[in-house]
């Protein structure tokens, strides 16, 4: 049976983190779920621990702080391919990802219709659920602000509800991954894209979250406006494989 693991990021998820691991534990596919928990001050991994005492194929990973979203990510990967972990996967703690589409994200990389796959708000029949106008806006300007840059055939570049199969993970140098915020979306997709990985959307809703409190600030904006131009003219001398020059 092919193996599949979930990675989910946590600082301060208490009022999340027991919901969405059941959320996940119980779909018609079996999916371990790995937490990595940023030294969460309200007790997140102290609860993930009272969950494993009944819930097998639940793991956790602790940090000892804030050290951004994209390095608690490449944390994730090594451990799932070090692991052997056949599909690996990216979502939020926070219940904007509906754990259902796993599902059908699952579908899409055991039947080999993509080497990736992104939930997207920006294809046909995906969209966002109570979204200020202007957030939107900003939203849909930078993916296509990105996709005129890079020329990714991708239209929600900044997606973070993302499947992986493990021969993406492995053939690229993920320490040369330089985003360490929410712009390490955009540049995993454009790291998988150059080295020639086939990458499907599939629409998903997206709903802001209810408990907690939002980890998004205007940093987001800054990084993928400056960064991108930056990744993007880098890319000429720059190759993502991990059998090139290290």
């Amino acid at each position: 049976m092919k193996s599949h693991l979930v990675i989910i990021p946590t600082y301060n998820e208490k009022e999340n983190i027991r919901s969405i691991i059941s959320a996940v534990k119980e779909l018609s596919v079996s999916f371990d779920v790995l937490v990595i928990d940023d030294g969460s001050p309200d007790g997140t991994a102290d609860i993930v621990r009272d969950v494993q005492k009944v819930t097998p194929g639940l793991h956790l990973e602790e940090r000892t702080g804030k050290l951004g979203l994209g390095t608690a990510y490449i944390h994730g990967f090594k451990w799932a391919l070090a692991h052997n972990y056949d599909f690996i996967y990216e979502m939020d703690a926070d219940f904007s990802h509906n754990p259902k589409d796993l599902v059908r994200m699952a579908g899409v990389l055991t039947r080999d219709q993509a080497d990736v796959v992104v939930g997207s708000r920006y294809v046909e029949d995906g969209g966002v659920i109570d979204w200020p106008r202007k957030r939107l806006w900003l939203s849909k300007g930078a993916s296509f602000y990105v996709r005129m840059i890079t020329r990714m055939p991708v239209r929600d570049v900044t997606a973070g509800f993302v499947g992986y199969k493990n021969e993406v993970l492995s053939a690229l140098n993920l320490d040369k991954i330089r985003f360490v915020g929410y712009s390490f979306q955009i540049e995993m997709k454009f790291a998988s894209w150059t080295t020639g990985f086939r990458i499907k959307e599939i629409p998903i809703l997206f709903k802001d979250r209810e408990l907690g409190k939002s980890k998004m600030s205007t940093n987001i904006v800054h990084e993928a406006i400056f960064g991108v131009l930056k990744m993007k003219l880098d890319s000429f001398t720059k190759d993502y494989k991990v059998n090139e020059n290290g």
